[in-house]
């Protein structure tokens, strides 16, 4: 249970005294709490189901598979808050048996901690075994060839991630349809690499990382099944006789060393195609050792409709991550390196939106102005195409050439590039802040800066005292170019930490803007004593919210223990961000 004192004993006891099932989670589904009951119907101690997503451990479905989130009323009730029941639901025992239940969850406000949701479960049934119906192709109906070929794209076509989408489709195959699954992949240099061989033990899959791994080359003209099968020329029916003979590939002896190992006697081979009728993907071979039945054309035919949905989801996802490489690469270019001043530490990260597609406008900048002073700034064009990037990367630029060819105050130079904005067609609006740190007559080191509509500026001394930089705060560029805009000038403690981040840090769908700056600031004053490096990576860890859909980035400044007297020195070349 989580809390404190009496509140935490008697919220333990109201729901011991409970005569069902109980558990509570957090507004993301995790587990903060459990009664006896609900551990003896799980069969899993607290200990066990404290802290666990409460969808991906237990849930599950009458065959013992995962549920996609997607499809689960509970965590939906519990995301919205809202109370909710049914039944007809399969939770997984620490025994791996299934146990039927019905449920009701209902939102309740206890002094623990807010936002809890109170899950009430009971047996509906007898725990048993997940289903292990076998499916062979020659014994299904029509029915349940679609029903299988339905679930098959519905698995397949929920992510764009390749290593998951080919896992659940192992996980479907076995053991209903087999008791060995391989898969075999040709990249895009045309090498064969045998991502998985996969055996299904008691209820589970094992995977055999011993005969997994790169293959050697597809032979043009071999006659033997997995080649054939490689090249796209046809789908086979085999067993261990295929591979006694003469072998006439390395491929040849990589296959009969599967047969001998796992023991099968009868297999089919199918190739996973690809849109384009001369390319294909891989290859699918199931196999039975513990199962007697022979593999029938009917088989061939239900495993070929299989491939060729694999084959999409294959498309697509490399497609995807195609795109987002483009799109990553694209966006580390247009972002400049880092210059290197003596004693102070600098470092920045970026991480692109989730969503390929999306190439943010995101972006940063640091460089040495011509008095010596640093120069620092942050800022976010309004969009998420190519556009956005395009108007971010001349934003930037401009921002260099006024503050490099006019030593004015950090206002007077976003005022110039606020009436220059008007002129940029791929920028409507953005958020910035331009700033610049020098040494004081006292030696002290002093930032000036000026806000353009941007989040604050987050100032986390050695100490561990954290306050954001408020003052300077004016409105984002593009909305009023004729306002003055103010500056803000504050001393930075020696050994201080300065932030300067996008709002991706912060923002989150399901929170309020107050409660991602609150969040960030709590994590950046307990991590002051680190690494600035180590300090960066667990702040972007820790406080980027798991539901963000944008682009982050993040500038992070480790003031010299002491500034000596006069300007900083000049910046030279220094490498880019890690």
């Amino acid at each position: 249970m989580t809390g404190q004192g009496g509140s935490r004993e008697a919220v333990a006891r109201a729901l011991d005294a409970l005569g069902t099932g109980a558990f509570l989670t957090d507004p993301r589904g995790c587990i903060v709490g459990v009664n006896r009951r609900g551990e003896q119907l799980l069969a899993r101690p607290a200990s066990g189901l404290l802290g666990q997503d409460a969808h991906d451990l237990l849930h599950r479905n009458s065959r013992g598979e995962s549920v996609p989130r997607s499809q689960c009323r509970l965590r939906a009730c519990i995301l919205a808050g809202r109370t909710e029941q049914g039944a007809d639901e399969w939770l997984e025992r620490g025994d791996g048996t299934l146990l039927p239940v019905a449920w009701l969850a209902t939102p309740c406000d206890i002094d623990v901690r807010p936002s809890i949701t109170l899950v009430l479960f009971h047996s509906a049934g007898l725990a048993e075994r997940p289903e292990q119906q076998l499916l062979c192709g020659g014994r299904l109906s029509d029915l349940q060839r679609l029903a299988l070929l339905a679930e098959t794209t519905t698995l397949l076509t929920s992510t764009l991630d390749i290593n998951e989408a080919l896992h659940r489709l192992i996980g479907l195959l076995l053991p209903r349809l087999a008791d060995w699954a391989v898969i075999d992949l040709i990249s895009e240099e045309d090498e064969v690499l045998r991502f998985a061989v996969a055996h299904a033990e008691g209820g589970t899959v094992v995977f055999r990382e011993d005969l997994q791994g790169p293959m050697p080359p597809v032979p043009m003209e071999s006659s033997m099944p997995l080649s054939r099968a490689l090249r796209g020329v046809a789908s086979s029916r085999i067993g261990p006789e295929t591979y006694q003979g003469r072998s006439d590939s390395g491929i040849a002896v990589e296959q009969r060393r599967l047969f001998e190992v796992t023991g099968m006697h009868s297999a089919v081979v199918v190739p996973i195609p690809s849109l384009r009728d001369v390319d294909v993907l891989g290859a699918i071979t199931l196999g039975r050792a513990d199962q007697p039945e022979q593999y029938t054309s009917t088989d061939v035919a239900l495993l070929e409709d299989i491939a060729r949905r694999a084959g999409l989801s294959l498309e697509n996802a490399r497609l995807y991550q195609r795109q987002r490489k483009v799109a990553e690469t694209m966006q580390r270019h247009l972002l400049p390196h880092l210059p290197h001043v003596a004693g102070l530490g600098m470092t920045v990260r970026y991480l692109p939106a989730p969503d390929a597609s999306q190439v943010g406008g995101d972006w940063y900048d640091a460089f040495t102005l011509t008095d010596g002073a640093t120069a620092v700034a942050i800022g976010d064009v309004v969009g998420h195409d190519l556009d956005a990037a395009a108007g971010m990367a001349q934003l930037r630029n401009m921002l260099r050439a006024y503050a490099l060819s006019q030593q004015e105050p950090p206002s007077k130079i976003v005022e110039w590039l606020d009436h220059a904005i008007l002129h940029i067609a791929e920028v409507s609006m953005a958020t910035l802040i331009f700033a610049r740190m020098t040494v004081n007559e006292a030696g002290q080191c002093e930032l000036s800066w000026t806000n353009a509509g941007h989040p604050p500026p987050l100032l986390v001394s050695h100490e561990g005292l954290a306050q954001y930089l408020t003052e300077g705060h004016g409105i984002l560029l593009g909305v009023a170019p004729d306002r003055v805009r103010p500056d803000a000038t504050v001393q930075l403690p020696p050994g201080a930490t300065l932030i300067l981040y996008t709002d991706g840090l912060i923002e989150s769908p399901g929170h309020s803007l107050d409660e991602g700056l609150n969040r960030l600031r709590r994590h950046a004053a307990a991590l002051a004593h680190r690494p600035l490096e180590t300090f960066t990576d667990q702040l972007l860890a820790r406080a980027r919210p798991p539901d963000n859909d944008d682009d982050v980035a993040l500038l992070a400044m480790r003031v010299p223990g002491s500034c000596a007297r006069g300007a900083p020195p000049s910046l030279p070349g220094a490498p880019g961000p890690t």
